[in-house]
């Protein structure tokens, strides 16, 4: 039934197009798959070069942790994701930053709305993607036009927002300390530059989420579940059939739950996407997001591993996309 159900919805749907063999992790609102580069060039900080990102305000660092410039070993050489470019290893050197403990949550991002009056560009596009499991069962069919061509699980839903994350009859009020969703980069730059800070640059982001451990797969190791306890909010079941949400969330969870790294950060694997100031391969269109989410698991989406990555384009936003924020070390 469900191979039935998968095929109609591949013949039928062309509204979002995604990558092929993708799981939705590249979920965009164009339909365009970048070029490849070679790994020696997808680094290059001139691609990262924005006059918007270079002024800078003095910000709070009551919640954000310094993160010591060292040397690190970013990549693996042992990718997951051949077309994700995890690989290969290569010593980057990363000047001392700060680093937001905690994703940016629904919370901090209203005061940001309430002070400036900034529209999201959900709002603007007047639509979001939605994972179809947050949606009724009973309304899942009026929807059926409105999936993701390779990821049908995804839906595009009217009225989506940050505010109201499965639609019009959605709130936040009880969700305040949850991490800010269907939020683009676009978006998060200007709350960054709001805030006096900026997004992290992709080696910033994956130096911290390792915390000085040496080509380990997680935060915290190799072993997804030290001491058989839950560390991430992620997929436990059959995705995307059935999610037994064992680490005790089926969406979003707070930004302080779960055991912080070494560098006192929180949710560095998991819970929501986070994007990062660097291009995607060559494209200044699309931006690199790290991190995985909670709709991750490894038979489909192994992607909560530090090495990681993967894409949205600038203007995307979805359930499962959020943000923290980065700070330069003032001389």
């Amino acid at each position: 039934m469900y191979l039935m159900f998968l095929y109609l919805t591949l013949t039928l749907l062309n509204i979002f197009n995604v990558c092929t063999g993708d799981c939705g992790c590249q979920l965009n609102r164009n339909a365009k798959c970048t070029n490849e580069e070679q790994p020696h060039d997808k680094y290059s900080q001139a691609l990262n070069d924005d006059e918007n990102l270079k002024e800078r305000a003095d910000f709070d660092q009551t919640h954000m942790s310094l993160i010591e410039g060292a040397t690190f070993e970013m990549g693996t050489d042992k990718p997951v994701f051949e077309s994700d470019h995890e690989g290969p290893i290569r010593n980057i050197t990363v000047s001392s930053f700060y680093l937001d403990k905690y994703e940016v949550s629904n919370k901090q991002f209203s005061k940001f709305i309430e002070e400036t009056g900034y529209i999201t560009e959900a709002e603007k596009f007047g639509d979001s993607f939605i994972f179809e499991m947050l949606v009724p069962e009973s309304e899942r069919e009026q929807y059926k036009d409105f999936r993701a061509v390779q990821a049908p699980w995804w839906i595009k839903m009217k009225g989506v927002t940050w505010k109201h994350p499965e639609g019009e009859g959605s709130t936040i009020d009880d969700r305040l300390d949850h991490p800010v969703i269907h939020v683009s980069w676009n978006d998060a730059q200007k709350y960054c530059n709001f805030v006096g800070k900026r997004l992290p640059t992709e080696a910033e982001w994956e130096m911290s989420c390792r915390a000085g451990l040496k080509q380990k797969l997680y935060p915290w190791g190799n072993k997804l579940n030290p001491k058989d306890q839950h560390w991430a909010n992620i997929w436990q079941g059959d995705f995307p059939l059935t999610n037994t949400a064992e680490d005790g969330y089926l969406s979003t969870a707070p930004v302080d739950s779960f055991p912080p790294n070494k560098f006192g950060l929180h949710n560095m694997a998991g819970n929501v996407w986070e994007w990062t100031q660097d291009n995607w391969l060559n494209d200044p269109d699309a931006k690199v997001k790290k991190g995985g989410s909670y709709l991750c698991h490894e038979s489909y989406c192994w992607r909560y591993r530090c090495a990681a990555r993967s894409f949205n384009t600038k203007d995307s936003s979805a359930g499962n996309l959020g943000f923290r924020c980065a700070g330069d070390v003032k001389a």
